[in-house]
């Protein structure tokens, strides 16, 4: 990594077997470092902890997109394999509006079905985003509940 970005290590690189390694300032090789999103939701360019084994931050980085272009690809390629959460499009049924209920929905990542278990399961974060659990501990994102279409915002509302 660039010493104008971040003085805390001097390198990040993959080794054979795909882990993430970092050398920090002293020249120290850490094996197994894991990005941390500070904020994955609400701002997920900001606040990048690089954590070693031990679960110990070895690096901060205040901003991904400040990063060169091959170690932010690097570190955007880890998180997408880490961080999975479909964005739900649109929803396409509900099984019944009481709970457990089955919901089939349109996501960025194709279709996909799953059992809400209670309304509570719906967590508001703030300017029209919700956070869906499924009963498999899967996690959806409705980006913007408002933009979504007539028929997704009505079944929608009958859990809100």
């Amino acid at each position: 990594m660039s010493s104008s970005l971040d003085k805390t290590f001097q390198k990040l690189e993959r080794d054979s077997f795909g882990r993430l390694i970092l050398t920090d300032a002293a020249g120290t090789v850490h094996e197994g470092v894991v990005p941390v999103r500070a904020h994955p939701i609400s701002a997920p360019d900001e606040g990048l902890s690089l954590v070693g084994g031990d679960g110990h931050e070895l690096a901060w980085i205040a901003r991904l997109s400040a990063l060169p272009p091959a170690e932010r690809e690097l570190l955007e390629a880890e998180l997408t394999s880490r961080d999975f959460m479909p964005r739900v499009l649109r929803l396409k049924s509900v099984s019944t509006f009481s709970t457990p209920s089955q919901w089939t929905v349109e996501t960025d990542r194709g279709e996909a079905s799953f059992i809400l278990r209670t309304e509570e399961e719906i967590r508001r974060l703030g300017e029209g985003r919700l956070l869906i659990a499924s009963s498999h501990g899967l996690q959806f994102l409705v980006q913007d509940r408002f933009a979504l279409d007539r028929h997704s915002r009505k079944l929608l509302e009958r859990f809100l």
